[in-house]
């Protein structure tokens, strides 16, 4: 057992990654609190999501804003160098030719704080994971 020296939560692998801070309550509560470049990016995700899935439950799980509908679910979340959506393996799968020019990662997609949003894909892979 290994016990984090900054939160004391105890944990089965020695230095296992985690957050040692408080999760955020609301979706609004974690944009906020990322920095103003970050924050016009993570509005636009948000809004494409409630765009399109407008019924959706918007909470955060995993300390990241969610969006959960009966058994699908989407999750974004801030990184450094960009902005990761979580749509899952499938999704990612099923639009392989349209996110070839975009970084991807087994279910994620990575997008540049620095690009342009691609709103119309982003919207039809929401509408895919929710219908």
């Amino acid at each position: 057992m290994w016990i984090c020296p900054n939160c004391g939560r105890e944990f089965k692998r020695k230095n296992q990654g985690h957050y040692c801070g408080k999760s955020y309550e609301t979706v609004e509560a974690y944009i906020q609190a990322q920095s103003i470049e970050k924050q016009f990016l993570l509005n636009e995700i948000r809004n494409i999501i409630i765009r399109n899935i407008s019924d959706a439950n918007e909470c955060i799980l995993w300390n990241m804003p969610t969006y959960k509908k009966e058994h699908s679910s989407v999750s974004f979340a801030a990184c450094k160098e960009h902005a990761s959506l979580y749509v899952g393996e499938e999704v990612i799968m099923k639009f392989k030719h349209e996110l070839k020019d975009m970084p991807t990662k087994k279910s994620a997609i990575y997008l540049s704080y620095n690009s342009v949003l691609p709103s119309i894909l982003i919207g039809d892979i929401i509408k895919e994971i929710f219908n």
